[in-house]
Formats: structure tokens, sequence, C-alpha cells
């Protein structure tokens, strides 16, 4: 059976909204990762088949397919094609396993995956919205559709909204969301502090750590914040941090391990991907993760490290009580609460720092998922090798 292994992974650390990133071309952040990418691996970059990296709001800068203006202009060969995803905010966890699946499949040895945002230039949201402002289309993608109103009504389709349901079902009080919220910023900062992220992240210029971890923050300092939406429970600090990062990884086959020398670092264990109701939105990771589990035939307790995309403190808190996970074992360095969310590049970035923490911790399996927009979520369970 042919096997997909991961060879690199590496980030630069993510910054804040107007941050030390602020500035930089979506496409250079994209070039710097793919340039320590071929560095740290030592490949040489004209054998690799295919860059497949995820973006969303594909306008302006980021528009004209990235991934190939990212390896362009990092000055690498001009043969190597390139192909930009989106699966909203599971964008380039998608783009890694497009990458693997091309290599499972036979068709392609050497495959780079990643993604790239600046959230600073360009909001969230802004391709769908405001972009379409001048052909007079304001409403979003939705409004219009025949057959989605006949379907969904005219239910908001939105994220906080999502996250609301989410609490609201599962009971997730605003102290316990607060909490939780508190403890990402607690591990992210104590995984700085102990250099637990020096070998996975690249510095960008004079931005050489992440941005996002609060020191100073507190459970009276969250309680004081007004929610997002008026009779809400949620806040700006039990939400996933507007940001800007890239990151990259390197997929190869065993041929191409054998070809350039290459020494794999995990083997991709399990993908895959599932849908559910599209209002609520952000659950899909329960289903998702119940699917993995059957389809591979393991147990939470079988898995020794899981990253889950802290979009919002209910995403993970509901997720946490219907699989049974053992809390000390998901986002143990922080999550996108504390270190942000730069939507099309999370997902690598994600699955960057679960290998280098498998890597720290002698773990075997690492789960990776994270909630996406229109009710879906992507699995990858990898085994570190």
């Amino acid at each position: 059976m042919a096997e997909a292994y991961i060879v690199e992974a590496v980030r630069t650390p993510v910054a804040r909204r107007r941050g030390g990133l602020a500035a930089a071309h979506p496409a250079d952040l994209g070039a710097h990762v793919l340039k320590a990418l071929v560095q740290r691996s030592g490949i040489d970059p004209g054998a690799v088949e295919d860059v497949v990296f995820g973006c969303l709001d594909a306008v302006g800068p980021q528009a004209g397919d990235i991934a190939r203006t990212s390896w362009l202009a990092a000055g690498l060969p001009e043969e190597v094609p390139g192909v930009t995803v989106d699966r909203q905010c599971g964008s380039s966890q998608q783009a890694l396993h497009f990458a693997a699946q091309a290599v499972l499949s036979g068709t392609q040895d050497l495959v780079v995956a990643g993604g790239t945002q600046n959230m600073s230039q360009i909001p969230i949201a802004f391709a769908s919205r405001r972009a379409a402002e001048p052909l007079g289309l304001t409403d979003g993608p939705y409004a219009g559709s025949e057959g989605w109103r006949a379907r969904y009504g005219d239910q908001p389709v939105d994220q906080f909204h999502g996250a609301e349901l989410i609490a609201a079902k599962w009971g997730i009080s605003r102290r316990e969301m607060e909490e939780f919220a508190l403890r990402s910023h607690q591990r992210a900062v104590r995984a700085a502090d102990e250099g637990r992220f020096a070998r996975e992240s690249v510095a960008y210029g004079e931005v050489t750590a992440d941005e996002g971890p609060r020191r100073d923050t507190s459970l009276e300092k969250m309680a004081a914040l007004a929610p997002v939406v008026e009779g809400g429970t949620l806040t700006a600090a039990v939400s996933s941090q507007v940001s800007d990062a890239a990151a990259a990884l390197l997929l190869a086959s065993e041929q191409a391990v054998r070809d350039h020398g290459l020494t794999p670092r995990a083997r991709v264990h399990h993908l895959s991907v599932r849908g559910e109701d599209p209002i609520r939105m952000l659950s899909a990771p329960i289903p998702a993760t119940a699917h993995a589990l059957k389809k591979t035939g393991m147990t939470m307790d079988d898995i020794d490290l899981v990253e889950i995309n802290e979009a919002f403190a209910p995403v993970v808190l509901a997720w946490l009580r219907e699989t049974g996970a053992d809390p000390e074992k998901v986002n143990v360095n922080g999550g996108a609460i504390a270190l942000g969310h730069p939507l099309g590049a999370t997902g690598a970035r994600l699955m960057t720092t679960l290998l280098h923490e498998l890597e720290r911790t002698g773990g075997r399996y690492g789960l990776q998922t994270m909630c996406e927009g229109g009710g879906q979520a992507n699995v990858t369970v990898i085994e570190r090798l």
C-alpha cells in the first residue's frame, strides 16, 4: 500500500491584525515559508510536482492563484505549478489532504501543501460582500438562491450565530468559555517561554514570535467585555483572533524519500472530511471525528495529541463533551483564541504545530480537525515516525 510522508513543516509567527506582518504581501509570506521548506528539507525544488495552498478572500494581493505567485515570489523554478484551495477555514488542511491524496494515488511523488493569509489587508468575508458591491451584489452568497431558501429559509448564515447556537445546544456558559479562553492564553505563553515553537517557526523580518498570546489577561478582564451580539454570550475574548501568517509542509512518497534521501517525520494515517448543519455551521468536527475514528478503528484513547481550531470556545467545548477526549491532550500549546486564526493558513499551522509537538513529547498519533464555513470539518490523523 502506498504511503504519504510528511518530511518538513514550517510556519511564520502568527501576527495580530495591524501587527508586525500587516504590511507584508501575502505572497511574500507564502514565499518565506516555501524558501524555508526547501532549505530545511534540502530538496531540489525543481522536483516538486505541485504546490497546493489554502487562501480565502482571493481578491487584490490574494487573487491570481496565490500558491503559484508565492512559489514564484520565492524565486523557485517556473516549471513547478500551483493551485489555490478554498474550503473556508479548513483551506490549508484541505490543501494537505489534496497533496497527500496525490501522493497516495501514485500520480505525484513530491508535493507542497500550505496556506497564506493577510487579514490586516483583506478583512474576513471581503470577497463575498464588499468586493461584489460594484456589481450591485451585496447580500452575500446565499441570498437569491431559490434552492437555498427552500431548504434553509432566511436563517442567518453567520459564524457568530452558529457559535451561539452551539453554546445554547450544549448548555455552555459564558464563564466556562472564558475559563477555556484563559487556559488557551496560559498554554500559549508557557509554550513560547519553553521554546516549544522555536523549531517550527521561522522569523519574518523583525517578527520573531507569535504576537497573539496575552500574558496579562484574566477572567475579570474577560467578564468586563460586551457580547459581540446583543443578548448573546460570545465576546471577543472567547473568539479566535484576526491574524496574518503562512505555513507550508512537504509531502513525499516512498519513491521520493529514496530518490532524494529524505527523512520522513510522520506518516499520513487518515484523511476525511464531513459536513452537517450549515446554519449551526461550526459543530461539524463532532461527526467528522466520529467518522474518522470509525474508519480507522481507533478511539480517542489511541490519540496522543489533538489540534482542533479554536474558532470560538464553544466549538471545542462541545467537541470535548461529545468525544470524551482528554482536555490535557487537546491544544496543549494553546489555540487560535491565543495564537490567532489566519484563515487560509491555519490548517497548515495546526499540522505544523501538531507534528513538532508529537516529536517533542514522543507521542505516536496526532489528530487535527477544524470547523469550516458551510458546516464542514476535515480530519487528519498522522503517525509520528
